[in-house]
């Protein structure tokens, strides 16, 4: 079986096409394994065939939108022959909803925005942290101490 001609800066045509080669190759990338590993065929070694794979997949990531993630190939650019591979939806994440509320709020009352991240916890684990917080012994700090 042949491999694909190399063209650098290309990914192949597999590639972009095959939805679960790319989410297979994005796990490897995560987790730092080569793809013959992850199929279950390898030693855990990069094989030449891996290392092709690993540098398709990051020349494929380097042809996305950091912004929106799509390619400028999928858009059909106003040809009356092609059409978009995207349809453009609205949908509300209450998430984000929620702390885009506490960000206004904080700066409505003054604080200091710099520095600040806003996120999300689940409740269980939001009640534990200030069930451990309020545990803890204070420490008293007398003035005469610092000498």
């Amino acid at each position: 079986m042949g491999h694909p001609v190399d063209h650098p800066g290309r990914p192949g045509k597999r590639l972009t096409h095959d939805e679960r080669l790319r989410a297979e190759l994005e796990l490897c990338h995560q987790w730092g394994i080569p793809h013959s590993q992850f199929l279950g065929a390898g030693t855990g070694r990069w094989t030449l065939r891996d290392r092709e794979k690993a540098l398709a997949y990051r020349d494929y990531q380097r042809t996305l939108c950091p912004q929106c993630g799509t390619r400028y190939d999928d858009w059909d650019h106003g040809h009356d022959d092609e059409e978009d591979a995207y349809a453009v939806t609205v949908q509300r994440c209450v998430g984000c909803q929620v702390i885009a509320d506490k960000q206004a709020e904080l700066q409505k009352d003054g604080t200091d925005p710099h520095g600040l991240k806003v996120g999300l916890l689940p409740v269980a684990v939001k009640e534990a942290m200030d069930k451990q917080k309020a545990a803890r012994p204070r420490r008293s700090y007398d003035e005469d101490d610092d000498e």
